[in-house]
């Protein structure tokens, strides 16, 4: 402990521009993985591609054969989706190869999230008390869980229900769907990057508590105003039909809940420490006796 204290010391002692060059060596690991991944990503183009990325269109990906059966089961013809061939073209001359390059981009994102959250862990670490470590061991497990587990929830879920409602959504029978390369993977990728994001919600709420931005006497008093709002989110990421956005806000809703019990352990902790500041006792010592 005396040993996490002194590199604490070491730390605050450190000037304005020596925290913005380790800083700066953080962000530039950070980036160097990104495009690490990114070229990794680039190699394997027909796995991204035709594995990744064009198989929700297809019928035999696994949650349109899915869907499929349960359909079959409650005589529901209409949840056989992306049973029609979803053409796709390209109008730019360096069209794919640009795209090419987008995807392995984004790829060597999501790839490298958890090691790009750890490296801003690692800068922001020796900043904290002993408690504020021990409550916040295993942040970087928990947040590239939920990042990880939104972006398969809106890749696996969420975007085969949203490309086949856009590509089979006409106002004319006189105007057939061609769709761009390039807006169907900026329509994939939209929804699976943005349920990844939407999936951090406990952890916005964590950092908020711990700042006292919120409490859980807020969270639950606007609960039916974080409804509406999770609502539109949810709109704004799926095609504009019910099934989908309840589909989407479901999982927020559960996460929110998850977000109020989170901060009412926050709460305690503050009630504890100060009760133990009124009795004259110093936080410290109780969190090194623990």
């Amino acid at each position: 402990m005396a040993k996490s204290n002194k590199k604490r010391s070491e730390r605050q002692e450190m000037g304005f521009l020596e925290h913005l060059e380790e800083l700066r060596w953080h962000i530039i690991r950070a980036v160097l993985s990104i495009f690490l991944f990114a070229a990794v990503a680039f190699l394997f183009k027909e796995i991204i591609f035709d594995t990744v990325i064009l198989a929700p269109k297809q019928e035999d990906f696994f949650t349109n054969r899915l869907l499929c059966r349960l359909g079959g089961l409650v005589n529901v013809r209409a949840l056989c989706i992306n049973t029609h061939d979803v053409e796709l073209i390209n109008i730019r001359m360096a069209g794919q190869f640009i795209t090419h390059i987008t995807i392995s981009l984004i790829a060597g994102v999501i790839i490298s999230f958890p090691y790009i959250f750890w490296e801003f862990w690692r800068f922001l670490k020796p900043a904290l008390y002993d408690s504020e470590r021990r409550y916040a061991r295993g942040g970087v497990a928990v947040t590239t869980l939920l990042f990880l587990s939104g972006v398969l929830f809106g890749y696996f879920l969420i975007s085969p229900l949203s490309i086949h409602f856009l590509s089979t959504y006409t106002v004319s029978a006189q105007v057939s769907n061609q769709i761009y390369l390039g807006s169907y993977i900026g329509t994939l990728s939209a929804i699976t990057l943005a349920s990844g994001i939407l999936f951090e919600l406990p952890v916005a709420i964590y950092f908020l508590s711990r700042i006292g931005v919120v409490t859980p006497a807020s969270l639950r008093k606007y609960r039916r105003h974080s409804i509406v709002v999770l609502l539109i989110l949810s709109a704004i990421i799926t095609p504009p039909d019910i099934f989908s956005q309840v589909l989407v806000c479901l999982p927020l809703l559960v996460l929110y809940e998850v977000g109020i019990r989170i901060s009412r352990r926050i709460e305690r902790e503050r009630e504890r420490r100060d009760s133990t500041i009124a009795r004259g006792e110093s936080p410290s010592s109780e969190n090194a006796s623990m």
